[in-house]
């Protein structure tokens, strides 16, 4: 299983973005479900409306309503996006990323994301990003 962070869904939904290819040549590595944390929903849709094509809004809430994309983790995690933005509060780890990171530890840790402060927190050991930096 692997999680998407709003980077790589961006990065998936358009062809013009630099890490397309990056992010769909991954997905194959990594077994289906996608999970999709709670905590990006208004994130990820408010980014694809300004930055992807039209429509993408709509493909993505598709994908969800399909199981493509699997929408997980929720208010179980909300300790550990405490701690995750308490201890990272030098980096601009907010409600989103935190979301992620929790979601990945508990779900075999891979993060399919192109967000580089994903790396510091992958030094604690608890979750993996892909593609390696």
């Amino acid at each position: 299983m692997i999680t998407l962070d709003t980077s790589a869904l961006l990065a998936l939904a358009n062809a013009e973005d630099p890490n397309h290819s990056r992010a769909i040549e991954e997905l194959p590595l990594n077994s289906a479900p996608f999970l999709v944390p709670a905590g990006i929903l208004a994130e990820i849709t408010y980014m694809l409306d300004r930055r992807a094509r039209a429509g993408s809004v709509d493909a993505f809430l598709a994908d969800l309503d399909s199981g493509s994309l699997v929408l997980h983790c929720g208010d179980d995690d909300l300790g550990r996006i405490r701690e995750l933005i308490g201890r990272y509060a030098d980096l601009p780890l907010g409600f989103a990323d935190a979301s992620v990171v929790a979601c990945a530890e508990r779900h075999r840790g891979n993060v399919l994301t192109f967000d580089r402060d994903f790396a510091v927190v992958a030094r604690e050991g608890t979750i993996e990003v892909r593609p390696d930096a």
